[in-house]
């Protein structure tokens, strides 16, 4: 069992994004222009108030998914057997992905759209 943090990274790098729209979406709206930063700013209020647990949801759907996907693909483990006599790498890819995916969420959404955030006007 080689676990490589290259693979945990990529496993988990798009359902951080995912569950971080609920305030990276504004940002990007004023950044291409198409938004002002009033209207983002009370859209990420909106997002972040009221949907945010339905965006962390669609992290972690996106996050099991891309294990399935990594398991099954790159893995080979196709077959309830298989997984059988390999129990103990998904339960460490399992683990991994899971802390590496809450790190990476923690991370990016409180560190770095935050700044990005206070540096284009959106919140203090």
């Amino acid at each position: 069992m080689n676990i490589k943090l290259k693979d945990i990274a990529k496993i988990s790098s798009i359902p951080v994004v995912l569950a971080s729209l609920c305030c990276l979406s504004p940002v990007i709206l004023v950044l291409i222009g198409v938004s002002t930063v009033s209207f983002a700013s009370s859209l990420a209020d909106t997002l972040y108030g009221d949907y945010k647990w339905y965006f962390r949801g669609a992290g972690v759907l996106a996050l099991l998914a891309a294990l399935y996907h990594y398991l099954t693909r790159t893995k080979g483990i196709c077959t309830i057997d298989e997984a059988k006599r390999r129990r103990n790498e998904i339960i460490n890819y399992l683990a991994l992905t899971l802390i590496a995916g809450v790190l990476g969420y923690l991370f990016f959404l409180y560190v770095i759209v935050h700044y990005i955030g206070v540096f284009l006007n959106l919140w203090a």
